[in-house]
């Protein structure tokens, strides 16, 4: 993964994102899904801009389908954030980046 995104997979994901200290946001994807690449670059931009405050992490969900399955993921991509180990807000397909800025400006980020 580019820079500021890290890759985990199902076994490392409760120590990575449900006990991180900062805010964890995941983007559930495959590698045969257009809109997935298409946001990929998206994700990577704001990951650099916002890699202060937030952790930003990718679950491919043909390798770890635990995860995904775990949090109601139907449709990708899916972006999660997670704050405390809790999920406070998720958003599904493939979206601007404003809209990706907003979900973490809205959990007081």
């Amino acid at each position: 993964m580019a820079g500021n995104v890290r890759e985990i997979r199902d076994t490392d994901f409760e120590q990575v994102v449900l006990k991180s200290e900062k805010p964890v946001l995941v983007d559930f994807w495959a590698s045969w899904c257009g809109p997935c690449r298409m946001m990929a670059p998206v994700f990577e931009e704001v990951a650099n801009q916002y890699s202060d405050k937030v952790i930003f992490c990718k679950v491919n969900v043909d390798e770890n389908p635990e995860s995904p399955k775990k949090y109601g993921v139907r449709g990708i991509p899916t972006l999660i954030l997670f704050k405390d180990g809790n999920v406070v807000s998720t958003v599904v397909g493939a979206v601007p980046k404003g809209q990706i800025e907003d979900l973490i400006k809205k959990a007081g980020i």
